[in-house]
C-alpha cells in the first residue's frame, strides 16, 4: 500500500510590508488555476524558447496540482499523473497533526490512463472531480460525498448526454470544473475539434444530477474552458492562448433553478497592450461576489501581474478595476499562477519568487473597495525550487498550498491550520511515494509480440525481455531518466547499461537480460542541480558523463572497472575525476579511434567554446585534458557555433579528399555542420547547410560506409512544418558540398529523438511513439520494419536506445517509466 509521510512541519514567514497582514473572515474558497501552468515557473519560461526541444514533463505525478479544502477535508490531486489510475488523497486532522484519511479513485478501476484528479473543487461535504483522460479522453467528472461516518462514496458521474456531443473521443470532459450548491461545471476543451465546450449540470431534490445546458463563445478559438470558477451566479470561463494571441476569459450569469448561462461579455484589461503583455491570461481565475481576478502570469517577463474587474448590477456586466502586481518585481516569479480568496483577503501565488522557492502574496481591502495592504510569504524548509505557491485552496481555518517543485516537480503541498491566537501556523509538507508501472522480471522467455501487443505495450517484431521501472534504478521521487550508452567489460563479458537520470547514472548489468540487475548509482557532482539533460559515452573502460544546465557539474569520469567488485547490494559510487575544463554540457562525443572527447552545448560556464566542440585528449583516460576549441557561427541560433549533438569519426566514406582524416559532424540547431579536426590546434569548417523547415537541428549518425548521415529535427514535429515524423538523409559524397537526397516521412507524428545505426538498420527513439526500426538497406528509401512503444498510455517519451551489443538486446530508455530490454525480430522478415 502506498503510503504518505510529513516531511517538515514548520511555520509559514510572513515577510511584512507597510504592516502585518491581519488575518482574518472564513469560509469557502477553491481555487481555479490552469493544471500545470509555470508549475517549477523558472524552468517554464527559461525553457519557452525551447519548448521543441525537451518531452513534455508530462509523467511525473505532480502531486498537489489541484487542490481544495472541503468541510474541514483537504483534498489533493494528481494533475500530471499519465501513466497510472488517478488517485485524490484526502487528508483530516488528528490528535497527532494531520494525516492521510481516504484516497478516492474511480471505480471500478478505468483502462490507462484516466486522468482522475487533473481538476478539483468543493463545496461543503461534496467533491467534483476531473477525468478527462476516461474512456479514451471522452472523459468524466465524478462526485463524491462525506458521510457522517466520515467515509467518501461515489454518488455520480457525469458525462456529456445526447444531443450532436454525445461523448467525443478525445473531447477531455472534465479538464475544468466548478461545483456550487446544487450545480456542477464542467468543460470539455477538446470537444469540437478542439474548440470546446462547456457544460451545466443540476441536482434535484433525489439526489440525480441532469445536464441542464451546454454553451460554447460565439468568438471562440479553441480549447474553451481551460479554468473554470464558479460563485452564485456568477461564472468566468477562460480559453489558453496561443501563439498568435493571448488567452480570453468570458463572463456567464447562472440560472441555478434552470442551469442556463447567459453570456456577459469578455473581460478584457483597459489596454489592449496589457492584454498582449502575456499569453497567459486567464491562467488563474477567482470570483467573489462582485470582483474578479485573472492572473497573467507570464506578464511584465514573468513578474507577473493579476487583473481585477468589477460587477456592475446596473448593467450586469464587468469592467476594469485594478491591477495588482508584486510589490518586488521579482522577473519570472509567476505571480498570478494562483488565486484563492480567505475573506476579504486574496492569496496570489507566485512559484519562481524566490529563486524557484516560491510565495505567497496575501492582499487585504478591509472592507475598502480596492486591495491597498500586501504581506509577502513563504514556506521557510523547502528544497530549491520548491514552487511553493503554484496551487492554492482556503476554506474557513484550513488551507492548503502547492509546491510543484518538490521531488523535481513531483510535487508536494503545505497544510495549514489558523489559530485565533496567532493567525496562520503550522504548514506540513506532504509528499506522495514514487509511484510508477510494476517491474517486469525472471521471465522464463521472451514476451512475443503477437497481434501488436507484448505484455500490454504496442509492438511489432519486438520482443519484451524485461522491464526496470526508474525507482529499481536508484531514482527516487521525480527522477526522469534520459540517455543511454553501453559496456561491455573485455575481462568478464558481461554487458553494462549506463542510464542517465535527472539526479545522476545508474549502472544496469544486462548480461541476463531477464534478470537485469542494478549495480550502483553515480549521484550528480556534489553542488550541482539536477537536469532533465544527462549524457554519456564510454572510452577504453570509462565512463565521461556530463550534464546540461546543471551548473558546475563538468564531466565526470568513472572507472567502469570498479564494477566488477560490486556484490550482492548496489553501491553509491563517487567520481574517479570530475574534469573541470566546462561546467555544464548538453551532450558528449567520443571518438575510440583517435581518443579524443568532444563535449558540445558547453555553455553552461568554463570554457564554452562557443557551446561548439570543446575537446579533450584521452591519453590518460581517467584524467582528460583540454585540447582545443572548433565553433563555426554561421550556425546555431545565437551565431555562436552551438552545437546540440555531434559524430567524430577516422573518415572511411567516398570523398577521397578527406580519407583518413577526423570528421565532425554536428547538428547545429539551423544547420548540418562538418568540420575537420584532425589538426586539434587548427581545426577547420568544411561546410554547414541548412534545410526546408529548419526548426531545430537536434542528432544524427553516419550509415556505416560514411556515405549518409541520418539526422533529426526536433522542432518541426511539434511545431507543425511536416506531415509526420521527419527523418532527414544526408549524401555525404562530396563533404565539401553534401546533398539533402530525402526527407523520410513516417507514419506517425511524434518528435524524433536519438538515433543510430548498425549495419543496415536505424534505431530511432521517438516522443510518444517509442522505439522505431527502420531498414535502410536502400539508404534513401528507409522502410519501418518494427516498432516497441515503451508507454502503455498516450503521450510518453523514449529518449534513446542503445542497440550495439554482442548479445543482440536493445536497451531503451522511456523518460518517465523506466529501462527496458526489448529484442528485434523484424530484421529476420526480410529475407527471402
Amino acid at each position: 500500500m502506498l503510503t504518505f509521510r510529513t516531511i517538515a512541519s514548520r511555520g509559514l514567514q510572513w515577510i511584512p510590508v507597510r504592516h502585518a497582514v491581519r488575518n482574518r473572515g472564513s469560509g469557502r474558497s477553491a481555487l481555479w488555476s490552469r493544471p500545470g501552468a509555470l508549475q517549477g515557473v523558472g524552468v517554464f519560461l527559461a525553457g519557452v524558447a525551447f519548448a521543441a526541444m525537451a518531452p513534455e514533463e508530462s509523467a511525473a505525478q505532480r502531486y498537489g496540482g489541484s487542490v481544495a479544502v472541503s468541510d474541514g477535508s483537504v483534498l489533493v490531486g494528481e494533475t500530471a499523473n499519465v501513466s497510472l489510475p488517478g488517485i485524490v488523497y484526502v487528508y483530516r486532522p488528528t490528535p497527532e497533526g494531520w494525516g492521510e484519511s481516504a484516497r478516492l479513485m474511480i471505480s471500478p478501476a478505468a483502462a490507462l490512463p484516466d486522468g482522475f484528479g487533473r481538476s478539483l473543487d468543493a463545496d461543503g461535504s461534496r467533491v467534483l472531480i476531473g477525468a478527462p483522460g476516461l474512456n479514451g479522453g471522452r472523459g468524466a467528472a465524478v462526485v463524491f460525498e462525506r458521510g457522517a461516518g466520515g467515509a467518501w462514496r461515489e454518488v455520480a458521474r457525469l458525462t456529456p448526454g445526447g444531443g450532436e456531443h454525445p461523448g467525443e473521443e478525445g473531447a477531455r470532459f472534465g479538464a475544468a470544473v466548478a461545483l456550487g450548491g446544487n450545480t456542477a461545471i464542467v468543460s470539455a476543451t477538446g470537444e469540437d475539434e478542439g474548440k470546446g465546450a462547456l457544460y451545466v449540470f443540476t441536482q434535484n431534490a433525489s439526489g440525480t444530477w441532469t445536464q441542464r445546458s451546454r454553451v460554447q463563445p460565439a468568438d471562440g478559438g479553441g480549447a474553451f474552458g481551460t479554468i473554470v470558477a464558479l460563485d452564485d451566479s456568477r461564472v468566468l470561463v477562460a480559453t489558453a492562448g496561443r501563439r498568435d494571441s493571448p488567452g480570453a476569459v468570458y463572463a456567464y450569469r447562472l440560472d441555478p433553478a434552470s442551469g442556463q448561462l447567459a453570456p456577459r461579455g469578455r473581460l478584457e484589461p483597459a489596454s489592449e497592450m496589457e492584454l498582449n503583455e502575456g499569453r497567459s491570461y486567464g491562467s488563474a481565475l477567482g470570483v467573489r461576489s462582485s470582483v474578479a481576478l485573472i492572473g497573467t502570469p507570464t506578464a511584465s517577463r514573468g513578474a507577473g501581474k493579476v487583473f481585477v474587474f468589477r460587477h456592475d448590477a446596473t448593467v450586469d456586466m464587468w469592467t476594469p478595476a485594478q491591477v495588482l502586481s508584486p510589490f518586488d518585481g521579482e522577473p519570472r516569479s509567476g505571480f498570478g499562477t494562483t488565486i484563492a480568496f480567505d475573506g476579504d483577503d486574496v492569496w496570489i501565488g507566485a512559484p519562481g519568487a524566490n529563486a524557484g522557492s516560491g510565495s505567497l502574496y496575501v492582499f487585504e481591502r478591509n472592507g475598502e473597495p480596492t486591495w491597498s495592504r500586501v504581506v509577502k510569504s513563504s514556506r521557510p524548509g523547502l528544497a530549491d525550487r520548491a514552487s511553493f505557491g503554484t496551487s492554492a485552496s482556503v476554506a474557513g481555518d484550513v488551507a492548503v498550498v502547492g509546491a510543484g517543485g518538490v521531488d523535481s516537480r513531483a510535487g508536494g503541498a503545505v497544510i495549514m491550520e489558523r489559530r485565533p491566537e496567532s493567525g496562520w501556523s503550522g504548514g506540513d509538507l506532504f509528499v506522495g511515494d514514487h509511484r510508477g508501472l510494476p517491474s517486469i522480471l525472471d521471465l522464463e522467455e521472451e514476451v512475443r509480440c503477437e497481434e501488436n501487443s507484448a505484455a500490454g505495450f504496442k509492438c511489432d517484431n519486438v520482443n519484451l525481455i524485461a522491464f526496470l521501472p526508474i525507482k529499481e534504478l536508484g531514482g527516487v521521487r521525480g527522477t526522469r531518466l534520459n540517455d543511454v550508452w553501453g559496456w561491455t567489460d573485455p575481462e568478464s563479458g558481461r554487458e553494462i547499461a549506463i542510464v542517465g537520470r535527472t539526479d545522476g547514472t545508474s549502472f544496469v548489468d544486462v548480461s541476463d537480460p531477464y534478470n537485469p540487475r542494478m549495480l550502483g548509482d553515480l549521484p550528480k557532482t556534489p553542488g550541482s542541480r539536477s537536469s532533465v539533460w544527462r549524457d554519456m559515452k564510454v572510452f577504453r573502460n570509462h565512463a565521461y558523463i556530463v550534464a546540461d544546465g546543471a551548473g558546475e557539474h563538468g564531466v565526470q569520469v568513472f572507472d567502469l572497472r570498479r564494477l566488477r567488485d560490486v556484490a550482492a547490494e548496489p553501491v553509491t559510487f563517487e567520481a574517479d575525476f570530475v574534469y573541470r575544463g566546462i561546467h555544464s554540457a548538453h551532450n558528449i562525443a567520443v571518438n575510440e579511434e583517435t581518443g579524443f572527447a568532444f563535449s558540445v552545448g558547453s555553455s553552461g560556464g568554463g570554457e564554452t567554446c562557443g557551446g561548439g566542440l570543446h575537446m579533450m585528449d584521452l591519453e590518460d583516460p581517467g584524467h582528460p585534458v583540454f585540447a582545443g576549441c572548433f565553433a563555426d557561427p554561421s550556425t546555431g541560433r545565437g551565431s555562436t557555433g552551438y552545437s546540440h549533438d555531434a559524430q567524430c569519426v577516422i573518415y572511411r566514406g567516398p570523398d577521397e579528399d578527406y580519407l583518413g582524416r577526423e570528421i565532425c559532424l554536428g547538428s547545429n540547431e539551423t544547420k548540418l555542420s562538418i568540420a575537420d579536426v584532425t589538426d586539434k590546434d587548427n581545426p577547420i569548417a568544411i561546410y554547414a547547410i541548412d534545410y526546408p523547415n529548419v526548426k531545430y537541428a537536434h542528432q544524427g549518425w553516419l550509415s556505416e560506409d560514411h556515405r549518409f548521415f541520418y539526422m533529426n529535427d526536433e522542432g518541426d514535429e511539434p511545431q507543425g512544418v511536416v506531415e509526420g515524423t521527419r527523418t532527414l538523409v544526408w549524401d555525404l559524397m562530396d563533404l565539401d558540398d553534401p546533398l539533402l537526397a530525402k526527407e523520410y516521412i513516417a507514419s506517425t507524428t511524434d518528435t524524433d529523438h536519438n538515433l543510430y545505426i548498425l549495419d543496415n538498420l536505424m534505431y530511432q527513439s521517438n516522443y510518444g511513439a517509442g522505439l522505431r526500426i527502420l531498414d535502410i538497406s536502400a539508404p534513401t528509401d528507409p522502410v519501418e520494419i518494427a516498432y516497441f512503444d515503451t508507454t502503455p498510455y498516450e503521450g510518453g517519451a523514449s529518449w534513446s536506445n542503445y542497440p550495439y551489443f554482442e548479445s543482440g538486446i536493445v536497451v531503451v530508455t522511456s523518460t518517465g517509466d523506466g529501462l527496458f530490454i526489448v529484442r528485434n525480430t523484424g530484421r529476420k522478415n526480410l529475407i527471402p
